[in-house]
């Protein structure tokens, strides 16, 4: 009776040997984040904290960088736009932008191909239900890749969480990518400028960016949901 048992369970863990191994990789990710998280918590506040680190790496600080932002996508509760101020602070607008981009798009690309493999039971452990509800909600009014675009260029919408939703959702892999990408670039590089201008002393330059971006996540916050609908409301009654 144990020899069968053992069997059948054997059986099983080599039948879905892929998604146990993917399980496994997506735990260590979040443990790792999780443990970097609780570690460096205090850094998360302060850019200047966050450079300090990353360049204690050396030559491999931009490499440092990269991982950060892979990190903070998977990981979805490290404050992603401190990030991403962070590296306009150490890399410069340019700099911070691309290193930004890309460790962020790897993210999206580990977080869609995780999700996507192993399905609703994931999705159902590590987002909320409220969270869930909304986006599909959203990427149900049609035009999906569009509605990826803009929830990623709306601020103030969890985007990281966002990535989990559409890997099981019917957006391709390959349009999830180019549409997400774009919709983040604006916010990026924003976040990326106003972090290369922390040291220039212009005050006046700060206040200012620091407004229209609370002005804009504001928006994102409270009216997202009824600025995307009116939006496809409008694109689907020009297309009739």
């Amino acid at each position: 009776m144990f020899r069968n048992f053992r069997k059948n369970v054997f059986g099983k863990i080599k039948k879905y040997k892929s998604y146990v191994i993917l399980m496994i990789i997506f735990m260590l990710l979040i443990y790792s984040a999780y443990e970097y998280y609780n570690k460096y918590f205090y850094m998360f506040k302060d850019p200047d904290k966050i450079k300090h680190i990353i360049m204690s790496y050396g030559k491999y600080s931009i490499l440092a960088f990269f991982i950060l932002q892979i990190i903070q996508v998977v990981a979805f509760f490290i404050p992603g736009e401190i990030v991403q101020i962070a590296g306009g602070y150490i890399y410069g607008t340019l700099g911070g932008s691309i290193i930004s981009l890309l460790g962020i798009t790897t993210g999206s690309m580990i977080v869609f191909g995780i999700s996507h493999s192993l399905g609703k039971p994931l999705i159902d452990k590590v987002v909320s239900n409220k969270d869930a509800n909304f986006f599909k909600r959203i990427l149900n009014l049609g035009h999906i890749n569009f509605m990826v675009f803009l929830l990623y260029l709306i601020p103030g919408i969890p985007k990281d969480v966002l990535a989990y939703i559409c890997g099981v959702s019917n957006v391709t892999f390959k349009n999830f990518i180019i549409y997400s990408t774009l919709g983040r670039v604006p916010g990026i590089f924003i976040s990326a400028y106003f972090g290369a201008k922390i040291d220039s002393g212009n005050k006046a330059v700060l206040i200012f960016i620091a407004v229209i971006m609370t002005m804009l996540f504001s928006i994102g916050v409270f009216k997202g949901e009824a600025l995307v609908k009116k939006i496809i409301k409008h694109s689907s009654s020009k297309n009739k």
